[in-house]
């Protein structure tokens, strides 16, 4: 059974929505951990070993997560845990000691896997049944949610509200509006509105080769942005002598640089394909990052701002296209998983390996960690696609034959 277009754009409406209010989440939590940090009296380690928990037992999480959405659903795995885990903010809010912060964070990064599953795979479903790119617009949703939660905790503390009471406003708010997006989620496409499996009959079964460098490509997609997350301001910093209030602009044009080519991704993917669009997308973040080291000779802030922009537009959309190639590949929500598991993982390595380079030598020849990583997208990246995609339907066969649109 297909829905009609009124139902599909209120699943779209509420798949905006989803992403837009769990990216909220994250940046309410992120703008809130210097009050919390002041709050409990941590230091640098102990607050480094709570972000390093979140990160650990969502990861382990999500190897669950696809396999459980493949049993009910990605609209019931969202149903059932998505409201659950934006409450469970309230708990660090108001944890009294560091122990019990510990343990709010393992469960918040229970939810924060099963939700980061949901979301991914759920949206995929979706682009199915419009038979056309629309994955990378919502996450540059989850990213306008993340900077609007930056800007409210910004403004009330401005206007004197504690932090502890924004965290919980922006829980119960959150938890109430994930439960009201996820109303007009559909089913997987394939089935009746009413069935309750998550995989369709006609599910595809991906080749294990192939799936190791889907992994491998979504591992190096967030290592590289690592490489702008956790060091674009200390390069600055550190390598151009940067001022301290222009510094952090680094990461600023970066991150609004990914943002704004993440909402105008589907139509380019649209017009490229996927495997065009990985060749593109690895070579715009090498040329970025070539900017950026060349700018410790020449150029100093004007030319690695530039660099980090080129950066930001090119690995803005390589996640995305590989979620939603595994969709035209008709893969599983465990298939889909894998790329946010490589995710996790990048976001846990990116750091260590481009620190412990850097130590060992200098932040320059560390940020080299991204460049080949970058060079090894732009070649793999078409040829797995088409490796992939081949035999699929007509609409998908084709490395380079953009979707249709859905009328």
């Amino acid at each position: 059974m297909h829905p009609d277009t009124t139902a599909l754009r209120r699943a779209r409406v509420g798949v905006f929505g989803t992403f837009a209010t769990s990216g909220f989440v994250m940046g309410a939590w992120a703008a809130a951990l210097p009050s919390v940090d002041r709050r409990l009296g941590l230091d640098e380690a102990r607050l480094g070993t709570l972000l390093l928990l979140i990160q650990v037992v969502g990861l382990i999480t999500m190897f669950a997560a696809g396999r459980i959405a493949d049993r009910i659903t990605t609209r019931g795995l969202l149903r059932w845990t998505g409201p659950a885990t934006q409450l469970v903010l309230i708990a660090p809010a108001l944890a009294p000691s560091y122990e019990s912060l510990l343990l709010c964070g393992a469960i918040y990064g229970i939810g924060v896997g099963f939700v980061e599953v949901g979301l991914n795979a759920h949206s995929v479903e979706l682009e199915r049944y419009y038979k056309r790119p629309i994955v990378s617009s919502f996450h540059g949703f989850w990213s306008l949610g993340g900077a609007a939660a930056g800007a409210l905790t910004s403004l009330g503390l401005t206007l004197g509200l504690g932090n502890q009471a924004m965290l919980v406003l922006a829980a119960l708010a959150s938890a109430a509006a994930f439960a009201a997006f996820t109303r007009p989620l559909l089913p997987p496409p394939g089935h009746a509105a009413g069935g309750s499996g998550g995989v369709p009959a006609s599910a595809a079964r991906i080749g294990a080769i192939v799936l190791g460098a889907l992994f491998v490509l979504g591992l190096s997609g967030h290592l590289i942005e690592s490489g702008a997350t956790d060091w674009a301001n200390l390069h600055a910093a550190r390598v151009l002598h940067a001022d301290e209030a222009l510094a952090p602009l680094s990461y600023t044009v970066f991150a609004c640089a990914m943002t704004v080519f993440r909402l105008l991704g589907d139509p380019i993917r649209s017009r490229l394909g996927a495997g065009r669009s990985l060749l593109c997308a690895g070579t715009l973040a090498t040329a970025g990052y070539a900017l950026i080291l060349a700018s410790a000779a020449v150029g100093g802030l004007p030319l690695t701002w530039a660099g980090w922009i080129l950066a930001g537009s090119g690995i803005a959309v390589i996640v995305p296209v590989l979620f939603s190639a595994i969709g035209d590949a008709g893969g599983s929500p465990s298939n889909i998983a894998l790329i946010s598991i490589s995710g996790s993982t990048g976001m846990l390595l990116g750091p260590a390996a481009i620190g412990y380079l850097a130590e060992a030598t200098d932040l320059t020849i560390g940020l080299t960690v991204p460049i080949v990583l970058a060079v090894f997208i732009a070649v793999a990246g078409p040829i797995t696609m088409r490796r992939l995609l081949k035999g699929r339907e007509p609409e998908n066969a084709e490395l380079n034959t953009p979707l249709t649109a859905a009328h």
